[in-house]
């Protein structure tokens, strides 16, 4: 897959899948502005992928740093071709210990963070009339809820919708838009009880990871995700926009549309006692599933 020519702004790619992305395409020939808000973890970052690389330290959220990145692409490599929405922080509370901080900090670096730089990206990608991509990366917690995630589940939740609004309003740009619903050993997901002992082992030993978490899971290395971010930055996949694509592991899953499952019918409405006598719906599940193992 040659990105030859092609620009590409990685946010959060200081560490963690984010560089994975940065360096996937770095190898297949792009030119990228990697971001993380720390100073030393940026410099680290280019240092160890080398090739066209810029680095950029700044706090995602605001319009400013957002539009520092855009200019800092145009700036440096000529254009924009490409933006992966990375960046992202954890502040895990229950509901009734969650503090207003806790909320406002994970919404303003994961929802407006990608909505403000979706917006740079965009104005500059129409302004050069040569297309684009716009990839968000999302979560299964945001597909299905998450214990203890409601500012996080909530915000990623919100992106899947933004992927679906952006595809329709720069369909006519050409400018593709998606969202990615990555599954990886990460610093977060290595402390899950259900998978920290087989991801240790596996990075212990130096041996792959089992297949039941590979193949069952859809859980591998961060490594594992970047084949499908690499493919949405391609020419190849210039005809895939608004879907929310999954990928772990041995796992690659295309995530439906929110869509009514059964519906019925009263003439003159519905009163609370017809919909109770009514009622007979199989409920949605809801909540990422336990381990099959």
């Amino acid at each position: 897959m040659d990105l030859t020519g092609r620009v590409a702004i990685v946010t959060g790619s200081g560490r963690g899948l984010g560089l994975a992305y940065a360096r996937a395409l770095v190898a297949a020939g792009a030119s990228v502005v990697v971001n993380d808000v720390d100073q030393q973890a940026v410099d680290a970052a280019v240092a160890a992928i080398g090739g066209d690389t810029v680095g950029v330290a700044a706090a995602v959220g605001d319009t400013a740093s957002a539009e520092l990145l855009v200019g800092r692409a145009v700036e440096t490599f000529g254009k924009l071709d490409v933006l992966i929405t990375n960046a992202g922080i954890l502040r895990d509370r229950v509901l009734w210990k969650m503090t207003d901080d806790d909320f406002d900090a994970v919404i303003g670096v994961h929802l407006r963070g990608t909505f403000t730089c979706a917006r740079a990206a965009a104005v500059r990608m129409r302004e050069q009339g040569t297309g684009g991509r716009i990839i968000l990366i999302g979560s299964p917690a945001g597909q299905r809820g998450n214990f203890g995630q409601t500012n996080y589940a909530a915000a990623k939740a919100g992106i899947a919708a933004m992927a679906r609004t952006w595809a329709l309003e720069l369909a006519r740009n050409e400018i593709t838009v998606n969202a990615v619903i990555p599954v990886a050993a990460t610093e977060m997901t290595k402390t899950i009880p259900a998978f920290a002992p087989a991801i240790e082992e596996a990075e212990r030993t130096g041996t792959p990871y089992p297949a039941w978490l590979r193949h069952d899971e859809g859980l591998g290395t961060v490594e594992d995700v970047t084949g499908l971010i690499t493919f949405l930055a391609s020419d190849a996949a210039k005809g895939i926009t608004g879907q929310a694509i999954g990928v772990g592991g041995d796992k690659l899953s295309l995530w439906s549309h929110p869509a009514e499952k059964a519906v019925v019918y009263a003439e003159g409405g519905w009163s609370a006692d017809a919909i109770a006598a009514a009622w007979d719906f199989e409920q949605e599940t809801y909540g990422i599933p336990a381990p099959k193992k």
